[in-house]
């Protein structure tokens, strides 16, 4: 037990100096009066009092850091010290604590003047002011661009930005008004202006300037040498060797044998020394496949110079000597145009030969054509003019197609501008200059009736519906809807039945065109419809149902095209814009498309999504016609420059053929319902019939072959042909002309 006491009371004061010298500067110096410890009744000496009074341990409690070794050793101390006192006297824990809160709270005064003292050190403490620093530690500040605070203090409360509410105004007063505003930056992190001094402009200049920031840094002292050229006694360094650097390395040894087993393999090939003689070749040698020229396939070799004649000897046989006027005549022509480039001489031996004088002149070119003149093999294909010639099939395997002129149709007086077939093929419309309709019988080319209509028909179409009998006449400014009352009666009957029915509405809407009733006079005559447009009709066309027909205006603007149902007696235009002079419309024989062909392109509009679904380019000058294959899926249009060219409609917007057949402008194109044929018309007179075989297999092209060409018309005016079309059942083409007549070509 003693021991055990005498342990805990020399280990403390073996430590508490050391905690005690540890904060020097927060003791006032030890005065000799005062004593060290204030007594009290109820203070035993026990073993654990080590010399320092438990108040004056709670002063510095607080100043010490929990984590130091002084303090460790401190516990380690008050451990064994406490160990010995409860074996020695048996205190509980309870009882050395009410010891320690009486001591405490016994006052003293060495506590109370470091109290005190402590107390003026707060007083002067500067903490309550506003601290202008910015304490968000080193944290980078783009966190902060979208927020108006960058950071928080240590209280987690916000630093807000400074309230910067300069605008470039104040900024460029600021810049006249203060004269250390060249010196004036701006804290990023604080975001407050600071003026530098004199010292730190002059640091900035200096590193500007490359130099160094340190003013009485010399770049240019002497260099010490380490070591020195003296022999000194003792080495630097006198480590002894490694062993690795007397044992063979393992790591060099794998990368030998690998070298080895690639010299093995001939992959890594051995350098041979180069052959310093210069490789020369002769240029115009007679080359082997295994000379450096041989190897191209397509080197020819130099020609060989011509050896010479009889004319180059030094003594020639008289015949080869020039005469005198041969001689003038020699020295007059062109050096290109003379047969020897020298003069034949005759000389007594060879030894009174003299140098020749383009000797040098004659090599150099030598030399220039062996190097420069490019020569290249030239492979030559045979080819026969006939297997050039397409493989078309003989037109005699194409028939049947018209070949010969069988009617022709006399009676007009001018020219014949337009011609339409009756559906079942029997009877004949065509429209003149001289102001007249006329109807013909096909098969004995009769007259049956002429209409005067007091104009220029301009275009004319036969409804295709065989229940209505119905033509369309483009007479002016007016579409002429007449009843010519030929073939069945039931037919001409139900057709006027049908105009008849028709009940206007109470308010009649506004339209593009206006709708008149044929007076009595006129409806003996066969006028039954008088639809006006106020602009001269370049057009008229049939959809093929027979209640729909669109017709075509000679005017600008989005009115050109218009279209009148019939049933109802309305029109509308159906575009909102032009894309150019409209020459010709046609509707798509089974789909709902319209095809509106402008002077360079050829527009295909769906009707009823109202949108434009493709745009074909003919690659022509003016385009002049235009016709439909009766499947739909073929488009061919005439051209002005004499071209017809062929669209596939499923194959591209460009022209599938382009045939130039004809001489001049062409007027008209049809195609034939029902047989595989197709004609253009043609002011040099002639009508061009062709094959166009369009096949079901969608992988294979279609089929052109031209073959007939027939004539018949007289060139008038210039002018031709003025418009074809074929006879809807037989294989029959009729064609008008401007020599005032029409003629059937069976």
């Amino acid at each position: 037990m003693a021991g055990s006491q005498g342990a805990g009371r020399t280990a403390a004061p073996s430590v508490r100096p050391e905690k005690r010298r540890s904060e020097p500067e927060l003791e006032p110096e030890p005065e000799p009066e005062p004593p060290l410890l204030c007594t009290s009744p109820l203070s035993h000496s026990t073993g654990s009092d080590s010399g320092v009074s438990d108040s004056e341990e709670s002063v510095f409690s607080g100043l010490e850091d929990s984590g130091s070794d002084g303090s460790e050793d401190d516990d380690e101390g008050d451990e064994e010290g406490e160990a010995g006192a409860l074996d020695d006297e048996g205190h509980s824990g309870m009882e050395k604590t009410t010891e320690e809160q009486v001591q405490a709270s016994t006052p003293c005064p060495r506590t109370e003047m470091a109290s005190a003292w402590i107390g003026d050190e707060y007083a002067e403490d500067s903490s309550d002011e506003e601290d202008i620093r910015n304490t968000v530690g080193n944290v980078p500040l783009e966190w902060y661009d979208d927020f108006p605070h960058v950071g928080y203090d240590l209280d987690g409360r916000r630093i807000y930005k400074p309230l910067r509410t300069r605008d470039e105004l104040d900024q460029f007063l600021d810049k006249m008004d203060d004269p250390d505003y060249w010196r004036t930056v701006q804290d990023p992190m604080t975001g407050r202006d600071l003026r530098l001094t004199d010292e730190q402009v002059a640091l900035v200049r200096r590193l500007q300037s490359g130099q160094f920031g340190d003013v009485g840094f010399n770049p240019y002292e002497p260099a010490v040498d380490f070591f020195s050229g003296d022999v000194m006694i003792h080495p630097v360094t006198n480590r002894p060797a490694d062993k690795r650097s007397f044992i063979p390395s393992l790591v060099e040894k794998e990368k030998v044998s690998r070298m080895v087993h690639a010299i093995k393999m001939g992959w890594i090939q051995p350098r041979r020394p180069r052959d310093p003689t210069p490789s020369f070749y002769d240029l115009w040698a007679q080359e082997d496949p295994n000379a450096v020229l041989g190897r191209h396939k397509m080197h020819v070799p130099a020609p060989k110079l011509a050896l010479p004649g009889h004319a180059e000897s030094y003594n020639p046989p008289p015949e080869y000597l020039l005469s005198e006027e041969e001689r003038l005549a020699w020295e007059q022509q062109e050096p290109g145009e003379r047969k020897l480039s020298f003069l034949p001489r005759k000389f007594p031996s060879l030894r009174a030969v003299p140098a020749y004088g383009r000797f040098i002149q004659e090599r150099f070119e030598r030399c220039l054509d062996l190097y420069l003149c490019p020569r290249q093999r030239k492979m030559r294909v045979n080819v026969q003019p006939e297997d050039l010639i397409p493989k078309l099939p003989r037109p005699r395997d194409l028939q049947p197609f018209p070949t010969c002129q069988a009617l022709v149709y006399r009676g007009h007086s001018d020219l014949v501008r337009c011609l339409s077939v009756s559906p079942g093929g029997q009877w004949l419309v065509s429209g003149s200059d001289d102001g007249s309709l006329r109807l013909w019988e096909v098969a004995t080319a009769r007259c049956v009736r002429t209409v005067p209509v007091g104009g220029v028909v301009k275009s004319v179409a036969w409804n295709p519906s065989p229940a209505v009998c119905l033509v369309a006449a483009a007479v002016e400014d007016s579409v002429l809807l007449l009843n010519p009352a030929l073939g069945d009666r039931l037919v001409a009957g139900s057709t006027d039945q049908l105009l008849s029915a028709f009940v206007p509405p109470e308010e009649p809407p506004l339209q593009p065109a206006r709708w008149l009733e044929a007076s009595e006079e006129e409806r003996q005559a066969g006028l039954r419809l008088r639809i006006c447009h106020g602009k001269p009709v370049t057009q008229v066309t049939w959809h093929g149902r027979g209640d729909y027909l669109a017709v075509v205006l000679a005017t600008q603007g989005h009115t050109q095209v218009l279209i009148h149902q019939l049933s109802r007696r309305r029109s509308q235009s159906p575009f909102r814009r032009s894309h150019g002079q409209v020459q010709r419309v046609a509707f798509h024989p089974a789909r709902p498309f319209l095809l509106v062909a402008s002077q360079r392109s050829v527009r295909l509009y769906h009707l009823l999504r109202q949108e434009l679904t493709k745009k074909l380019m003919p690659n022509c000058k003016w385009v002049s016609s235009l016709a439909v294959h009766p499947a739909g899926d073929n488009v061919i249009c005439g051209s002005y420059d004499s071209k017809l060219v062929w669209f596939d409609l499923d194959l591209s917007t460009k022209p599938y053929r382009m045939l130039r057949h004809h001489k001049k402008a062409l007027r008209a194109v049809a195609f034939h319902p029902r047989y595989p044929l197709f004609a253009s018309g043609s002011d040099d007179g002639s009508v061009i019939v062709c094959h166009g075989m369009v096949y079901n297999d969608l992988l294979q092209n279609p089929l052109l072959v031209p073959v007939k060409v027939l004539k018949g018309h007289v060139l008038t005016r210039d002018l031709g042909v003025l418009d074809v079309i074929f006879h809807p059942t037989q294989p029959w083409v009729f064609s008008s002309g401007a020599d005032g007549t029409v003629r059937l070509f069976t």
